[in-house]
């Protein structure tokens, strides 16, 4: 079964969406079948991927969570061959609401994705800057979660309330869920704010930071308004180069991980 990642910071604005398009799209373009699920109601993943504005009684991922429809019915294509993606609208809004009087309601995505997963290397979740029913759906779904931060002031502060989200999910609904990654995004190396932060963030979380970072580039910024990821609208550009490293860094994580499990035997 293939892997399941939520993307996810409570912050806003620190590249959330931008990553989870674009390494889901770099792991595609590595010949990974790969699975990208926007469970975000502002859509930026989906319009990032070419599918700006679904049609009215086009299935989304409300339809997923609020009537059972099956993975089969909502999943689109996109450019890359291996990239399949689960769109949002704006009424994914309303779901929250909608979730509150349906059984299960933390968990209801968990099942349609587990089961869809065994077609697929990895399946991501990009989710809301907030905590709510959307992304406590998501933290269920999870195998573990990949953290996009900014190397800002506040960034340890948001992060240690991402954890203890992600603790009382373990604890309470989705057990061993944790932080498998950290991904430094916008990165400026002329500010001396970015390596302190970064420093401080290796020191509290060691190695499940990536070493590839990902800096402030004016083409990643430009490719969601044409519904490209960047390897498709400039493969050249330094934003481009830092997610297709990020992914052979993410597989090689991968990898060790499985062999791990592997010599640990059953559990």
């Amino acid at each position: 079964m293939g892997r399941i990642i939520a993307v996810a910071n409570q912050k806003g604005g620190v590249g959330k969406t931008t990553t989870a398009v674009n390494l889901a799209a770099s792991l595609a373009a590595a010949e990974r079948r790969v699975l990208l699920v926007d469970i975000d109601p502002q859509g930026n993943a989906s319009s990032g991927l070419g599918y700006p504005r679904t049609e009215e009684g086009t299935p989304t991922v409300y339809d997923l969570l609020v009537d059972d429809r099956p993975v089969g019915e909502i999943v689109r294509k996109t450019e890359l061959p291996l990239l399949d993606l689960i769109p949002a609208r704006a009424d994914l809004a309303g779901a929250e609401i909608e979730l509150v009087a349906l059984p299960d309601r933390e968990t209801r995505l968990r099942r349609s994705l587990r089961a869809a997963a065994a077609d697929y290397d990895f399946v991501f979740i990009d989710t809301p800057p907030s905590l709510g029913l959307l992304t406590l759906n998501a933290l269920s779904a999870s195998n573990g979660v990949l953290v996009p931060l900014q190397c800002e002031y506040y960034a340890l502060e948001g992060l240690s309330d991402l954890q203890t989200t992600i603790d009382l999910v373990g604890r309470s609904l989705n057990p061993g869920l944790t932080i498998e990654g950290i991904v430094l995004c916008m990165v400026d190396n002329r500010q001396n704010l970015t390596e302190q932060v970064a420093n401080e963030v290796r020191g509290h979380f060691d190695a499940r930071v990536y070493q590839t970072t990902v800096p402030r580039n004016v083409r990643l910024s430009e490719a969601p308004s044409f519904g490209k990821p960047i390897i498709l609208y400039d493969i050249a550009s330094k934003g481009a180069k830092s997610y297709l490293e990020l992914a052979r860094e993410f597989l090689s994580r991968q990898t060790d991980t499985t062999s791990s499990e592997a010599a640990s035997g059953p559990r």
